[in-house]
C-alpha cells in the first residue's frame, strides 16, 4: 500500500480536482468545531448554526452546502486549511489500517477521487500479477 500510494501521489495532484471539497462533506468532530470556531473568531454554537447541520442517520455534523464553504473556487484551495476538519486532513484515507477495514471508504470515494480510483487501479495490477 505505502509503495502505490506514493506512485498516486506522483500522478495524482488534488488542486486540479478538488472534487472531494466540491462533491462531498467531511463529518466535523466536536474537536474540529472548537477549533475552526476559533479560528474564525466564532463560537461552536455559532459555526453550526452558520455552516452546517445534523446528519440524521449517523448524527454526524456536515457541510449544509456544496461545494464547501471554505473551498477557494478560483485556486481549489482550502481558505482554512491549517485548522481544517481532521476528516479533509485524512482524505482520501489511505492510511486507514487495516486497509481492508476501509475499502468501503475506498469504494464511496472512487466516484469523486482520481486518486482513490488510481489506488485501486493500482492494487488491482499488481493483484493479477
Amino acid at each position: 500500500m505505502e509503495v502505490v500510494e506514493k506512485e498516486v501521489w506522483q500522478e495524482v495532484n488534488c488542486l486540479s480536482c478538488a472534487n472531494c471539497c466540491k462533491k462531498m462533506s467531511p463529518t466535523y468532530t466536536n474537536e474540529d468545531i472548537k477549533r475552526i470556531s476559533a479560528h474564525l473568531q466564532m463560537t461552536p454554537k455559532q459555526f453550526k448554526e452558520k455552516w452546517l447541520y445534523r446528519e440524521p442517520k449517523e448524527n454526524d455534523w456536515m457541510n449544509r452546502s456544496q461545494p464547501c464553504q471554505f473551498l477557494d473556487l478560483k485556486t481549489n484551495m482550502c481558505t482554512i486549511y491549517e485548522v481544517r476538519p481532521a476528516d479533509c486532513a485524512e482524505f482520501p484515507h489511505f492510511h486507514k489500517r487495516p486497509a481492508t477495514d476501509y475499502f468501503y471508504i475506498h469504494k464511496q470515494n472512487i466516484e469523486y477521487c482520481p486518486a482513490s480510483m488510481l489506488m485501486i487501479e493500482k492494487l488491482k495490477a499488481i493483484m493479477k500479477g
